[in-house]
Order: C-alpha cells, then sequence, then structure tokens
C-alpha cells in the first residue's frame, strides 16, 4: 500500500497532557508563539503560498479554543470552534478545490481539525439530559453543567472494499457521481457486526454477492463529516450482480489493464479513477501493481 493516504501524517504532537491539565492549557493559550487556524465554516483558507492559514490568538475572540497539538520547536496550535448558529455544512465538498494546494501534512492537520469543529458544532447540548454543555480536555470533549455527562468525538467505521473475481474487481457509481466516475463500494459499520461481516454484508445488500477470504488493506480518517474508511478485499467465485438500485446506479468488473488506464487518466479507459486523497484510489493502485 503507498503510503502515505490522504488526510494522514500530520506531525503535531496531539500533547494529551496539555488537555488534561487546565493551568497547562491556560499557558499554551497565551505563549506568544502560539498559532490559530483560520477557516471559514469548516472549509480551509488559503494561506500565502496556498498552504493553510494561521494567525495569532486574538484574546478578544470569546469563541473557546481547542488544541490541535504541538509542533517539533514547541508552538501550539489551535482551531476555534464555529459561531453559535453559524451554518455547518459536515459533507460539503466545496473545500476539494482547495485540498490539493495542501501538503499532505496540511490535509491531515485540516481534516482532523474539520471533524472537531463539526463534531462540537452538533453537540451543544447533552444527549443525556438535554441541557447546554462546555469543552472541556482541550476540546476534546464536553461536558454536561446539569448531568455531568461527557461526551467525546466520534468517528464512524465505514468499509470500503474490491471484490475480486477470477483476475478482475468490481467498481460501482452512485447517482451523484461524475459522469464516468466509479469507485469501491463502501458502507457503515452496523452495531454488533464485524469488519469482515460488514465487508460480505455490503457486498451482498448493494451488488448481490457473496464473499469470503475478507482481508483488511489500510485505513484513512475521511472528514466529511467524520469517518474512518477501513479498506478491504474479498474473493467471490461467482460475478453475477444483482444491484440495489437505490444505492448503486451501475457496477462493473475491471482488469488490471483496465484499472492501471483509468489510474494513468487515459482517455480510452472504462472509467475515471477517484482522485489521489481517496482510500479506494490506494485499493484500486495496490490491487493493480
Amino acid at each position: 500500500m503507498a503510503l502515505p493516504l490522504g488526510f494522514t501524517g500530520a506531525r503535531l504532537d496531539r500533547a494529551d497532557q496539555l488537555r488534561t491539565d487546565p493551568a497547562r492549557f491556560a499557558a499554551a493559550a497565551v505563549d506568544p508563539r502560539a498559532r490559530c487556524l483560520v477557516l471559514d465554516g469548516i472549509d480551509c483558507v488559503p494561506g500565502e503560498g496556498g498552504g493553510l492559514s494561521w494567525e495569532p490568538i486574538d484574546s478578544d475572540d470569546d469563541r473557546a479554543l481547542m488544541l490541535l497539538g504541538i509542533d517539533d520547536a514547541g508552538v501550539p496550535h489551535f482551531v476555534r470552534e464555529a459561531p453559535v448558529g453559524a451554518r455547518v455544512d459536515a459533507r460539503s465538498r466545496t473545500v476539494m478545490r482547495l485540498l490539493p494546494m495542501l501538503s499532505a501534512e496540511e490535509a491531515a492537520l485540516y481534516g482532523g481539525a474539520r471533524s472537531l469543529v463539526d463534531w462540537h458544532a452538533r453537540h451543544r447540548f447533552c444527549a443525556v439530559c438535554g441541557a447546554p454543555t462546555e469543552l472541556f480536555r482541550g476540546g476534546w470533549g464536553r461536558k454536561c453543567g446539569n448531568c455531568n455527562a461527557e461526551h467525546f468525538p466520534r468517528v464512524d467505521p465505514v468499509v470500503i472494499m474490491l471484490a475480486e473475481c477470477d483476475g478482475r474487481v468490481l467498481v460501482g457509481r452512485q447517482g451523484g457521481f461524475p459522469p464516468g466516475f466509479f469507485s469501491a463500494l463502501a458502507g457503515f459499520v452496523e452495531p454488533g457486526e464485524s469488519l469482515e461481516e460488514a465487508v460480505a454484508r455490503e457486498l451482498f445488500e448493494e451488488a448481490g454477492i457473496r464473499v469470503t477470504d475478507v482481508t483488511y488493506v489500510a485505513s484513512q480518517p475521511w472528514p466529511f463529516p467524520s469517518s474512518l474508511m477501513i479498506g478491504c478485499r474479498a474473493v467471490t467465485t461467482d460475478p453475477a450482480l444483482l444491484l440495489d438500485t437505490t444505492e448503486i446506479e451501475a457496477a462493473m468488473w475491471v482488469d488490471k489493464t483496465e484499472v492501471r488506464a483509468a489510474l494513468a487518466g487515459d482517455m480510452g479507459a472504462p472509467f475515471l479513477a477517484p482522485p489521489s486523497l481517496a482510500i479506494a484510489r490506494h485499493l484500486l493502485e495496490d490491487w493493480a501493481q
């Protein structure tokens, strides 16, 4: 598996010891070297030269700070919570045009910040009693002042997989995809099932195929809004498809020559491949080697 995967490789020390020490967190927030990530809602704002944009800590901004981590020089990096009432569209892909301007490390750092800010915007009230919650643990949790329940950011596990049959793999497309675009099939892991069971269930539900020999390949955080994509492979001996057209508009089996052509962007390729940030592309690259 080629590395790094998109949204991985952030080099900041997450500094859990600062999250749990209010005095040290407060000191980091007033460190004159400290920097705060500039966001437009939850989208990144290009800085000079095309990277992320950072600014000094503004003491007049009363929005809570969340600690992203400490760099190798000891400089604290923060992001602020979104303004109360601001519209936060966690699934918006408008930021995709800005992501190519970021280095792999910057994209990873931004992805974590985006997911964190989005989670806070959607969890201002306690899921236990409904009372307002407040940030704690340096921004990596919320606590209810009424019932003392503690809430922490979650990620949603998603299996994304290539089914293989006689030297070909299955790719599919949803109706909202760009014309010609195909990718690996994917689906959320449900309560009470293993990753292997989720792979088998999703492939049967969406494509009507039974698979065995499920193997793990790699994982990737995906900040739209906050998923962990778990890349897998599986094997089937029967290529007959029965698509759930409410989920999958079309699907097809492709061989290594066709996959390599798609990855190379050849005009004659049978489909458009996923972008480099997506783990689906890495799964195809890994299989086509």
